[in-house]
């Protein structure tokens, strides 16, 4: 056998070994990513009555630990022990989904001029700070979607807090598969966010 046709076959070998390596990883990838994505819904019409305001409200990313500060959706033993679903995530961040929801259902209210996030171009009165403390499925006992979400609103013009609180809802699961838990989290925010709203609005 010639140089050259020992060159070609080594060749030829190490671009089999590289296509074997790269199907591998690419099955690994698609093994583990999520089945589902899921989202959170805001409520349709949280605070709606009564006159609008003249207030322009920008709402921050929420701060969360490092445990609920991720795509996954968690679920909590007594601890508490963080794990999560391995086939379902969130459609985004944790916080960005918050986020959204939060910005969603304050608009939803129709009593604000404006509500906003960073990079909005808002002329902003107030600033929502927000710190997520739980959003998980909790099975310490019966299982439950249980969501807390501290609240500090900041007037943007003279940099003072108005007042800061803590929201928290707790809403029965019916079991611990991932849709079962997403559907009490929902619920849960749900009324985390109703009442947000209206504590925004009785503030600005």
């Amino acid at each position: 056998m010639t140089d050259a046709v020992t060159l070609i076959n080594r060749r030829r070998t190490l671009t089999i070994l590289a296509l074997g390596t790269l199907a591998v990883g690419l099955s690994a990838c698609a093994s583990t990513a999520p089945n589902a994505l899921y989202g959170i819904e805001a409520p349709a019409a949280a605070t709606a009555e009564g006159a609008r305001k003249p207030v322009q409200v920008l709402v921050a990313v929420p701060k969360a630990l490092q445990a609920l500060d991720s795509s996954n959706i968690a679920v909590v033993q007594q601890g508490p022990v963080y794990t999560y679903f391995p086939q379902a995530a969130w459609a985004d961040q944790l916080g960005n989904v918050v986020q959204t929801g939060i910005v969603r259902t304050l608009e939803n209210t129709r009593r604000l001029r404006g509500v906003g996030m960073p990079g909005d171009g808002l002329l902003i009165d107030y600033q929502l700070q927000t710190e997520i403390r739980s959003f998980e499925l909790n099975i310490a006992g019966n299982a439950r979607g249980v969501v807390e979400i501290a609240a500090r609103l900041v007037n943007d013009r003279n940099g003072r807090t108005v007042d800061s609180t803590v929201f928290r809802a707790e809403v029965a699961s019916g079991g611990q598969s991932a849709d079962q838990a997403v559907r009490a989290m929902n619920t849960a925010a749900g009324q985390v966010f109703t009442e947000l709203a209206a504590w925004v609005i009785s503030k600005v």
